[in-house]
């Protein structure tokens, strides 16, 4: 792993983000090392004039663990708003890396000692390792952990995200998350169109999700995105798995960014059925509500009512 220098580590954001429901965000981690033929984060839009390819390298944040301790100190000393930090949008904040780093956990117990909520997306299922940690945070803050499962074939997942932990071992840490009374659900996105977009696969996530206990399942799009960048190397992996279906994809979708399943409406319909009927919550409203529930102010010493 490759070290880069870093004057900041937790940002204010700057616009809505629905799918965090987050205040901050942090990545002390850029680069990803999961292989995932469809990363939006692959796109040149985000790579800032750096090497072709050098996404895949795994870079951390030079003394990552010194600036969220300094910025949260301060944020305490001016008695700032309370924050909930989102993680994952960019690059996974479990990669192989942070097994043995931990700077991810780090940062967990810093907002645990600070008194600040988290939300997490990834693709590993090391996240269960820190359960304790998250338990702990819920106490006081509002967490909520998004293991993002694209499909429940192993074989299939397999070709898409070569490295990441496959759906039976992700779907495991959900339950182990959720035995610990952590807050936490699936992601479904992305659905790859003549690969994943199919009742068969939304209906074992579901099922899965379910049985593990988790609150929500999220589908956010019943698609994908593809622009310059991380589609010429969608393209190239689908000529190794699926020959012939580029050209079906640049039939359909030209240089189109967001690349809807042909049955998106229907399977979105099937989607809210499915999750209804498991008593799960699928809304994005609904799970920002449920995670970030307000906790009961404690009345002050001698208020009456």
């Amino acid at each position: 792993m490759k070290y880069i220098a870093a004057k900041k580590m937790i940002l204010p954001v700057k616009y809505e983000i629905d799918i965090f429901g987050s205040t901050h965000m942090m990545n002390i981690y850029r680069g990803c090392d999961h292989g995932c033929i469809y990363c939006d984060s692959r796109s040149e839009c985000y790579q800032g004039g750096r090497p072709e390819g050098d996404f895949g390298i795994v870079h951390a944040k030079e003394n990552a663990l010194f600036l969220i301790d300094r910025e949260l100190q301060n944020r305490r000393k001016a008695n700032a708003p309370e924050m909930v930090v989102g993680t994952g949008s960019m690059s996974d904040p479990y990669n192989s890396f942070e097994k043995e780093y931990e700077l991810t956990r780090g940062a967990l117990k810093l907002f645990d000692k600070y008194k600040c909520g988290v939300g997490v997306i990834t693709k590993s299922a090391l996240i269960s390792r820190d359960a304790a940690l998250f338990a702990s945070i819920s106490k006081h803050s509002p967490v909520n952990i998004g293991i993002t499962i694209t499909t429940a074939d192993a074989k299939i997942s397999k070709k898409i995200e070569p490295n990441v932990s496959n759906p039976a071992e992700r779907f495991e840490a959900v339950r182990k998350l959720a035995d610990a009374g952590v807050f936490c659900g699936v992601h479904m996105n992305p659905l790859l169109p003549f690969i994943t977009d199919t009742e068969e696969n939304i209906r074992s996530i579901v099922e899965n999700a379910a049985e593990n206990n988790a609150n929500y399942v999220l589908c956010y799009g019943f698609g994908m995105t593809l622009r310059k960048g991380n589609r010429e190397y969608y393209y190239e992996n689908l000529d190794k798995e699926w020959p012939g279906l580029k050209e079906k994809y640049m039939k359909n979708y030209g240089s189109a960014y967001v690349c809807n399943s042909e049955n998106a409406k229907m399977l979105a319909e099937f989607f809210k059925n499915e999750c209804e009927k498991h008593g799960l919550l699928h809304r994005i409203k609904d799970i920002n509500a449920a995670w970030k529930k307000e906790k009961p102010k404690q009345k002050k010493l001698f208020e009456f009512e």
